[in-house]
């Protein structure tokens, strides 16, 4: 399925499935799923409520919130609600995830990209983070100014589905709700031209994490590691390559992270992006205000934003 957040009548994010270019509101399934105590406890202390209708509530919910959008998607089919449904052209989108509990992002992550940032191979992954707060969704805008060194960073997104502590690799994937596509932006002057440098900050301003368009859920993606992603600014290739490049795959990446600290449903694993990011080309290249990037991840889908 693909999940997407949307804004409902009252303004507030609510599910909804896409079925052939439309979207079916499942909040109200989302809302009545049933929920763990555990999981009702963690969303309480998010200030979200047990029957909140949004993306949150249903991934907290797990394979029962899963099951209970499968059955109003089959009710919609058999009474012909399909054709009745808004289509996806009219609905305001949100990020997947509109506010995730954490953002865990991996740095050098392929290959080509380690080489070009003349880093040394590691023997672990780099772990790094972006604050929720900089999440915009899809078509969104990314706050711009001609003193900022502003980069671009095609990434696959993981969308963390199970509360989530030392789990084994071969059990990692079983912990993924799905798939999404994440911009990591970042504001490259904070990251190298200062000491010491100021990895978080320059990647979690306003704006700097556009995700979207939506949530693929993991039985359609078989298989993480053989997607290919690219990002265009103004319709020019910028980067292109295989998750297969990954020097940490996806299994890897959650059973190391979740050594240290409990994955929580909403949680999203960035896992770092390929080469030809903008600050290591020659000269270099800058985003501006009016670019405009389309990013692409093989069975995902695009994103777009701008630079404004």
């Amino acid at each position: 399925m693909k999940l997407v957040s949307h804004r409902g009548p009252g303004r507030e994010p609510r599910v909804g499935v896409v079925v052939d270019g439309r979207v079916l509101d499942v909040g109200d399934a989302v809302a009545a799923s049933a929920l763990s105590a555990h999981a009702a406890d963690v969303l309480a202390l998010r200030g979200t409520s047990p029957r909140d209708p949004g993306m949150l509530r249903l991934l907290a919910a797990g394979a029962e919130g899963l099951a209970a959008v499968e059955a109003r998607l089959a009710t919609a089919r058999a009474g012909g609600e399909l054709e009745r449904a808004p289509r996806l052209a009219d609905v305001e989108l949100l990020a997947p995830v509109p506010r995730p509990g954490k953002i865990v992002a991996v740095g050098r992550n392929y290959g080509e990209h380690a080489k070009e940032t003349g880093g040394a191979t590691q023997e672990q992954p780099r772990i790094i983070s972006k604050l929720p707060s900089s999440v915009i969704g899809p078509g969104g805008t990314v706050p711009a100014s001609p003193a900022l060194k502003l980069d671009f960073e095609v990434e696959l997104a993981v969308v963390i589905g199970a509360f989530a502590r030392d789990v084994p690799r071969e059990r990692a994937l079983e912990v993924v709700a799905g798939y999404t596509v994440l911009d990591d932006v970042s504001a490259r002057e904070f990251q190298f031209d200062v000491s010491p440098p100021q990895t978080t900050f320059a990647k979690s301003f306003d704006g700097f994490c556009p995700m979207g368009p939506w949530l693929v859920t993991r039985d359609e993606v078989p298989d993480p590691q053989r997607l290919e992603l690219s990002l265009h600014v103004n319709g020019e290739r910028m980067q292109h390559a295989s998750t297969a490049e990954m020097i940490f795959p996806v299994d890897l990446l959650i059973a190391y992270v979740s050594r240290f600290m409990t994955l929580e449903p909403g949680d999203v694993l960035a896992t770092g992006t390929p080469s030809g990011v903008g600050a290591f080309r020659t000269p270099p290249l800058w985003l501006k205000r009016g670019d405009r990037l389309r990013l692409e991840v093989e069975r995902i889908g695009v994103l777009e934003h701008d630079i404004g």
